[in-house]
Formats: structure tokens, sequence, C-alpha cells
């Protein structure tokens, strides 16, 4: 899956360049439909959904959306007076419009545009049952996201990247059917901003039971980050996997003495641990227990307060 950035715009997304759509954007020199990501969004901060309606009309009347594979819908007005709602029921109402849509980022917001925590998202599940092909999802924001438990064939790239995570989304992901997801990434976030996800809600996607085919977890910025290093040490599902993440949040030693352990991660490929809260001791200690894998422990972080790296 394409990594992505709160402080950079993507520059490809599902394999393709992304070609931005915006109100500047002219009639002449589109590119083919099927040859790039198109990214649909506003270029001002504008506190009106008007002219964002305008501007998806006119991309559909420009662009032959049904070769279109990857979209991207960003800015579309100021989220305190525009909630993801209206263009999430934008987009859904034209789904036949978009028949060989298989990639989809909603939401992709910038840290200079909004907050992640002010992108007040609502129940995403009509993305799912509106655009059924969809093997690739990117959502940013959690704040008042909702979901129902999933069934897809296909989706094999999953990322919600929020500053608080509810635990009812993550209960319905555990009780989904998706057989094909191969990556998952969560961003768990804080109480503060919603990020109530506990232990337990975690239990399902940990047993590796639901999703036979996942080959990466991300468990990522998380305030209780020790707790699920200590969950992940003993998780059946780590055995599947080639890669893991539990970046992002406040890991200190003792969620990585809980990792080293625990079972056996020598036969991962990565293992993302940056922003953390080790000491240098243990970064040596990590680094020596696993030659062979490819740790990224980077982006220290000073212990005199903790935080998470994605939170307001």
């Amino acid at each position: 899956m394409t990594k992505t950035s709160h402080y950079e715009y993507v520059e490809s997304f599902a394999g393709l360049p992304v070609f931005d759509f915006t109100p500047e954007t002219g009639p002449e020199g589109l590119p083919g439909s099927a040859q790039v990501a198109w990214r649909v969004r506003l270029d001002d901060f504008i506190e009106d959904f008007a002219p964002f309606q305008e501007l998806f009309s006119r991309f559909l009347e420009s662009v032959d959306t049904a070769s279109v594979t990857a979209l991207i819908i960003g800015n579309w007005g100021a989220t305190h007076e525009v909630s993801a709602d209206r263009p999430l029921r934008l987009l859904t109402d034209e789904a036949e419009r978009f028949p060989a849509l298989k990639a989809l980022f909603f939401g992709e917001w910038l840290q200079q545009e909004t907050e992640i925590s002010w992108i007040e998202q609502g129940d995403v599940t009509p993305l799912f049952t509106a655009f059924p092909g969809l093997e690739t999802v990117v959502i940013r924001g959690g704040s008042g996201m909702a979901l129902s438990p999933l069934t897809s064939s296909v989706l094999s790239e999953l990322r919600l990247e929020t500053g608080g995570l509810p635990g009812s989304v993550v209960r319905a992901l555990g009780a989904s059917g998706l057989p094909a997801l191969r990556s998952l990434e969560l961003w768990l976030g804080v109480d503060e901003y919603g990020g109530d996800t506990a232990l337990a809600d975690l239990g399902p996607l940990l047993s590796g039971e639901r999703f036979p085919g996942l080959r990466h977890l991300g468990l990522q910025d998380a305030e209780i980050q020790d707790e699920i290093a200590a969950a992940v040490a003993g998780a059946p599902v780590v055995a599947q996997l080639e890669s893991l993440s539990l970046s992002m949040g406040m890991l200190t030693d003792e969620g990585a003495e809980a990792l080293l352990s625990g079972q056996p991660l020598s036969h991962l490929k990565h293992l993302d641990l940056h922003h953390h809260y080790l000491s240098d001791e243990m970064i040596e200690r990590v680094r020596a227990a696993l030659p062979g894998v490819d740790v990224d422990l980077g982006d220290k972080q000073r212990d005199e307060w903790r935080y998470v790296a994605v939170a307001e």
C-alpha cells in the first residue's frame, strides 16, 4: 500500500501517478482516465460545500469515470462547516458511474489544511457497499466514525488514519469477513479525540482466524502501545505476518521487552517501531535480537513528555 503522510500529498496511489483535479483544472490536456489516480479537491479554505459539489460535477462531466480505477477525495470545504457525510453521499450517489473503481482514499486532508481530529467522519460503511470492487481503501479522520461489519472477497488493503479510532470500529472489523485482506493499518490515537479502543477489541484481529491472508499488520499511534506490544508478543497472527508496525505511539522499554520475550519475530521482513521512547540500551538489544529483520527505530523521542505522533 502507498505510504501516506498527513503533511504531504501522495504523489502516487494504487500504483498510479496522481493527477489533481481542482478548480484550476481546465478541459485541455487531461490524462487518460485509467492512467492516473484522480485527486478531486479544492485548493483553498472555503467554508461552504457548494464549490466542491460544483467541482465534482465538472469532474463527472470531464472524465470518463467508467474507466477510473483510483480516486482520492480531498479538501471538500472547511471541516468545521462540512462533515464528511456530504462528500460521502455525493460520491456514493454516483457509484454506478465508477464501475472500475478499485482504490479509494477518502479524506486526504493535510495538517496545514485541518487537524486530523477536525475531520468529522460518520458511517463509512456505504463506501464499501456502494463500491464492492474496492481492493484498497484509505480513510483519514476518525472523529465520529462508525462502521458495520464488512464482507468483501476482494478488499486487500485497508488503512484507517485517525487521531482517535473508536473501539466500535475496531470491533466491527473484528467481525468482518475479509478473506483477501493482506494489509491492515489502524492509527488508534488517544482517548481525548475518541480513541477508546481497548485491548480486548483487538482480540479478533490478533487471533489470526479472521484474516488468514493478512501479511502486514499495523496497530499504531497508540497511548497503550506497550500493552499492544505485549499482546502482539503472544498473538497467533504474528506467525503469518511478513511485516509488523507498532510505530507512532508511546512504546517504551516495557513494550519492547515484551516483544523480545515473546514469540520469535525473526521471520519478519520489516518491523516498524519509529516514534518511540526506547532507551539506547533497548534499541541496541532490539537490533541485536533481530539481525535479519529490517527494523525501523527512527524518530526516538525524549522521555520527559510522552505523546503519540498523530492526535489532534
